[in-house]
């Protein structure tokens, strides 16, 4: 049976075996740990059923139960929708997976800019009939490309927000970088902050924040002496990985930033698996992104 359903305005919920021993106020509290302000809202506006009927919170919820929940508006300003050709590759009526391209800030860097990914994610849900918030739970550097995910309401966006806190959702990265890596894998452990002599760069400090990158050599290429590593975050620093590489003398290729060549027309970095739990249905959820450069950077691949 399918886990959960959105119906106009209305999100319905059918509780699995593992939830029977909460209460509806320890199922939003405890288990999806909601907002509190989002948790006052629903008891005030009383629209919080139980299949179909008015339950007092203090209330033991059962398996099969139908929970239904109000997807209440969003609090910011719509984003304008734009025809950016942007492709979903994940999607259910809570949230879904964009494959970036290169060239796009992941959100608006101004007022009124409507040439950004999450600009692009509205023009899909328009098109598709969706009336719902768009949030995105984190970015990609302009020129880097990949998956990025985003919540259409603030429920799943506070449970997202808080799985990516707590490192509950694995983004594995491929990076080209100058150079033969020397070890197979190995972990860079070395904090990041600002330059103070350039606006945008970020650089290993002593007094900046923890930062932890861990790497796997995946193919070497002599000949154009480069190396494919793949990468994992414990931490999402503004450029780590660019940081972290260019700190071993390995700058990604195309970064011209941090000291790599003109190789290709962007740095060689790449958000290509997504892997998460995801906070309703709980199903595993393994999504693979596209690479998206023409011609290829991963060509190889």
């Amino acid at each position: 049976m399918k886990r959960f359903m959105v119906k106009g305005q209305t999100l319905s919920i059918y509780v699995p075996e593992n939830w029977e021993h909460f209460t509806l106020e320890g199922l939003f509290r405890d288990h999806w740990k909601a907002p509190k302000k989002l948790v006052h809202e629903w008891r005030m506006s009383k629209e919080v059923k139980v299949n179909d009927v008015l339950t007092p919170w203090s209330s033991k919820i059962s398996e099969g139960d139908r929970i239904s929940i109000p997807l209440l508006s969003g609090e910011n300003d719509p984003v304008i929708a734009t025809d950016l050709g942007i492709t979903i590759i994940y999607e259910d009526d809570l949230l879904l997976i964009a494959n970036k391209p290169a060239g796009l800030d992941t959100h608006p860097s101004h007022p009124g800019d409507r040439n950004s990914l999450i600009n692009g994610v509205a023009y899909h849900l328009q098109e598709t009939g969706q009336t719902c918030i768009i949030k995105h739970i984190h970015r990609l550097d302009k020129d880097t490309t990949g998956a990025v995910l985003f919540a259409k309401d603030r429920l799943i966006g506070s449970m997202l927000d808080r799985m990516l806190e707590e490192r509950d959702i694995k983004r594995t990265y491929f990076a080209l970088v100058e150079g033969n890596l020397q070890k197979n894998a190995g972990k860079i452990d070395e904090k990041i902050g600002r330059d103070r002599h350039h606006a945008t760069r970020r650089r290993v400090s002593p007094t900046g924040q923890t930062a932890i990158t861990h790497y796997q050599v995946l193919e070497r290429y002599p000949k154009e002496n480069r190396t494919l590593v793949s990468c994992t975050l414990e931490s999402g620093r503004t450029h780590q990985i660019r940081v972290h590489f260019s700190h071993l003398n390995h700058p990604l290729a195309g970064d011209t930033l941090y000291g790599g060549k003109k190789t290709f027309p962007r740095q060689a970095l790449h958000a290509r698996k997504m892997e998460f739990t995801h906070p309703i249905s709980e199903e595993k959820i393994a999504i693979v992104a596209p690479f998206l450069d023409n011609p290829s950077i991963f060509e190889t691949l």
